[in-house]
């Protein structure tokens, strides 16, 4: 009967038959009964290497683990079955983690780039406590890569990404039930009442010296886990030996800081799946130190992203320029690193339990040269744009803000961009830049906790003002140089001399010209940026006052014709650029002024008086420029 209630499987009746015939015929001195018994015991050894063997087997599922255990355990086997079973469960979920990197690197082989559909994420028979990491997984992905969840998605993922997902589910499909039989084991429920009462002082003396043995097992599973991670992903904080058992991936591309976020998010979520079981936060806090390691990999890789992405602006500018002299460049720079930035929101923010990205100074320091060399870029864009030869600048949709009502329609769409003119524009939106823009943007690092923002916004201001200051000097000199070049020549021309002179008629058209040279600054200047007039125009002038008051310095005397006339004319110049005077251009007009003998008598007065109102009079409309309301303090 025995024999055939184990062929069947009926092992209930069979250990209710075996305890019967113990108690019947286990002290009997009857020959026959001996032999009868004799059999029954080599049948019941045969059952105990049988269930041993089944319970050894993998995979198994916690049910007949926990079936077999008892069938042992009231059949008294030898030794401790229960502990064996946790022992093998451990080797194969450590089997079963290389075999997953095994077979994922053998798929890239086969199929380099994007891996093959072998994450099915919807068919998978999932432990109950896997319940929130795949309803969330989900969600997040749909939310974080397409507007809605379909089977493309998973052609797409990197295979170090697909690996890191399938791993991280299989040891959450693993260590639930491993972890629940080692419970099972500790409290004794694993074991029959009679064999608990039998052997309970036995079984607590095996849990106590056990305990340290299966954190060992879980310590070894945790450190697998983390370590084939890292070999994926971060393949250089690997020690010196562990290279090919966890490493070995042949990398093509680094994952993309988007990629990286959603591995963070996984991971995040096997962290919580794993806290659920009551496992201690000291056997995880390897995995926590995992996340870290990828928060702070997965912010370097989105910022050094972010500023190769801000080297290519340069191609999209359009030289397009609103009513505010502005292009379309500054706003999508600002865009650019609040679109970073909000990547990174979720990924620098700490979960319960973490700890910030920035608590090392080494990690703060490197982020914030990322920062600087982003805001650094920027700034090197522009001056390639400034300095960007005319043949490869592309003009044909080029159009001004036409809403703009002071333009006039002075450049149309067929217009094509002259090298100051972009210097200008290029001006225009440095201005923006240290006004608003890196202001805001300082304000963007803040508000999602990025350190060093001073450092940050005082070395890109540095770097913003010197561009500033080289390009505005440039476009000077391209406007100063040949209005100043043109007064000595126009001074001298026809052989004038101060010293023999006729008595002066009105002011002289060297002079006009310059101011008509002066006004075409003005005119290209106000077409692209009027905050730029007074700053430019101030420094014009002062280049113009400079030469000459050292002109007249240069004159060893003046007739009284001669001195009348230079008064009238370095008069008539400071009446009429008074609004873009400054300190320098008045002390030059004074050094001029007294460089001259006074006037002689009343009559040289009312003279000079009536010829500059005479020059005013003629030249009304073409000075009217000079006439309105300066709208900003003139920077130089």
């Amino acid at each position: 009967n025995i024999k055939r209630n184990i062929q069947k499987g009926d092992y209930d009746v069979v250990i209710n038959d075996y305890e019967k015939a113990k108690s019947l015929f286990g002290k009997t001195e009857v020959q026959v009964f001996k032999k009868y018994y004799a059999e029954v015991e080599a049948g019941i050894e045969d059952l105990r290497e049988l269930l041993l063997k089944k319970l050894l087997e993998t995979p198994s599922t916690l049910h007949d683990q926990k079936r077999y255990i008892r069938y042992l355990s009231d059949l008294h086997a030898p030794g401790d079955p229960a502990w064996q079973c946790i022992g093998a469960q451990h080797k194969w979920t450590l089997k079963l983690m290389q075999d997953c990197k095994e077979g994922h690197m053998k798929s890239l082989k086969g199929h380099p780039g994007l891996h093959s559909p072998m994450l099915d994420l919807d068919n998978d028979v999932r432990p109950s406590v896997l319940g929130h990491l795949s309803q969330t997984a989900s969600l997040k992905r749909g939310s974080s890569f397409q507007s809605g969840r379909d089977d493309t998605w998973r052609y797409k993922t990197p295979h170090r990404v697909a690996f890191v997902e399938k791993l991280t589910k299989l040891v959450l499909s693993q260590l639930p039930n491993f972890w629940k039989l080692w419970i099972s084991y500790v409290n004794g429920s694993l074991f029959s009442e009679t064999a608990e009462k039998s052997g309970q002082s036995e079984r607590s003396k095996n849990v106590r010296q056990r305990q340290n043995d299966f954190k060992k097992m879980i310590q070894e599973v945790m450190h697998s886990l983390v370590k084939l991670i890292r070999g994926a992903l971060l393949p250089l904080s690997l020690r010196e030996g562990d290279g090919r058992q966890y490493g070995g991936w042949e990398v093509q591309a680094e994952l993309s800081g988007q990629w990286l976020a959603h591995v963070i998010q996984t991971i995040r979520l096997t962290y919580e799946s794993l806290t659920a079981l009551e496992i201690p936060n000291d056997m995880l806090q390897i995995i926590q130190d995992l996340i870290l390691d990828l928060r702070i990999r997965c912010i370097m890789v989105t910022l050094q992203h972010t500023a190769e992405e801000i080297k290519r602006l340069a191609e999209k500018e359009d030289w397009v320029v609103d009513n505010e002299g502005l292009t379309s460049l500054p706003c999508q720079f600002e865009q650019s690193i609040v679109h970073s930035l909000q990547s990174l929101k979720g990924v620098v923010d700490c979960k319960p339990g973490e700890a910030s990205v920035f608590q090392q100074p080494k990690t703060q320091e490197e982020v914030c040269q990322l920062c600087i060399n982003i805001m650094q870029v920027f700034i090197y864009c522009l001056e390639q744009l400034s300095t960007k030869p005319d043949a490869d600048i592309d003009t044909t949709h080029l159009s001004v803000d036409v809403s703009s009502p002071d333009l006039f329609g002075s450049i149309h769409e067929d217009f094509s961009l002259t090298s100051e003119q972009r210097l200008l524009i290029v001006l225009s939106n440095c201005c923006y830049l240290e006004r608003h823009t890196f202001l805001n943007i300082a304000e963007h690092f803040e508000k999602h906790n990025f350190q060093g923002i001073e450092k940050i916004t005082q070395v890109s201001m540095a770097s913003l003002k010197e561009l500033d200051q080289r390009l505005f000097e440039n476009y000077i000199e391209l406007k100063a140089d040949p209005i100043v070049g043109s007064l000595e020549p126009g001074i001298y021309a026809g052989y004038f001399d101060w010293k023999d002179c006729l008595p002066p008629a009105g002011v002289r058209n060297y002079l006009k010209e310059a101011l008509v040279n002066i006004i075409a600054v003005h005119a290209e200047v106000f077409t692209i940026s009027k905050e730029l007039v007074p700053r430019v125009l101030a420094r014009v002038v002062e280049a113009v006052s400079e030469e000459l008051s050292r002109l007249m310095q240069c004159v060893s005397s003046f007739s009284r014709n001669g001195a009348l006339q230079a008064r009238l004319e370095i008069c008539a110049l400071r009446d009429t650029v008074a609004i873009y005077l400054t300190s320098e251009s008045r002390s030059s007009f004074k050094q001029a002024l007294e460089a001259l003998p006074q006037l002689a008598s009343g009559a040289d007065k009312k003279s000079l008086e009536e010829l500059l109102n005479k020059f005013k009079s003629s030249m009304h409309l073409q000075l009217t420029c000079f006439q309105a309301a300066s709208p900003a303090v003139m920077k130089t």
